[in-house]
């Protein structure tokens, strides 16, 4: 019986996401009541902003947003993809290209229908991440959740429409709704927030507090 349940929102071209998602992989490899829980996957984009069709390499993003030169941007993304690597991730963000991700999201929605939605989730955070995929490419997306098994002709229609953009909305209306401005974001038993990429003993502390004092009506 489920008697913990986690809401994690995330980016599917967050680094830190991925990283967290490890992390927390691992602390309920560790937890002792690993069988009762219940991970839900929620969309949250971490650049609105960003006009859909434009693709734009990473670093070219990040000095823009930071003003930071070339040198210290490379720093920043070398330190984040050694702590990936500590998690058995492998990043290659010289060829990451940051885009819109709202039909990536709609796409983990779509396959979240079939049972899919961590497979699709996990899918597309390598793809970005270490892959240098295009994200917000229709193709790329058919590609990647047919890999995962998701019909080919579900993904076409949704992309040429806009099913679950109303479902992707609601999951940024929740976040907001618990104050998340950033990702990762995890939530357990709708009562207990961790932010971040947290080490594996911080979720695994957390995981034990919110198992020993469940909220009632959330079994």
């Amino acid at each position: 019986m489920t008697t913990l349940r986690i809401d994690v929102w995330s980016d599917v071209v967050c680094p830190w996401c991925y990283i967290g998602k490890r992390r927390l992989e691992s602390a309920l490899g560790r937890f002792e009541h690993a069988d009762e829980v219940e991970v839900h996957w929620h969309s949250f984009q971490l650049d609105p902003a960003h006009p859909k069709g434009l693709q734009r390499p990473v670093f070219e993003t990040l000095a823009e947003k930071t003003g930071a030169p070339p040198a210290q941007v490379r720093a920043m993304t070398r330190q984040v993809t050694e702590l990936a690597a500590a998690e058995g991730l492998r990043y290659d963000l010289e060829r990451a290209v940051s885009v819109n991700t709202i039909d990536a999201h709609r796409l983990s929605h779509l396959a979240a229908a079939h049972g899919l939605g961590v497979e699709m989730h996990e899918r597309l955070l390598h793809a970005h991440l270490g892959e240098g995929e295009v994200v917000d490419d229709q193709d790329t997306l058919v590609r990647l959740g047919v890999e995962v098994g998701v019909p080919e002709g579900e993904i076409r229609r949704m992309l040429a429409g806009d099913a679950y953009a109303e479902a992707v909305e609601a999951d940024f209306r929740e976040a907001r709704r618990y104050g998340a401005t950033g990702v990762p974001f995890f939530v357990l038993n709708r009562a207990y927030g961790v932010s971040g990429a947290q080490p594996a003993d911080t979720f695994l502390s957390a995981l034990r507090t919110a198992h020993a004092d469940p909220v009632p009506g959330n079994r």
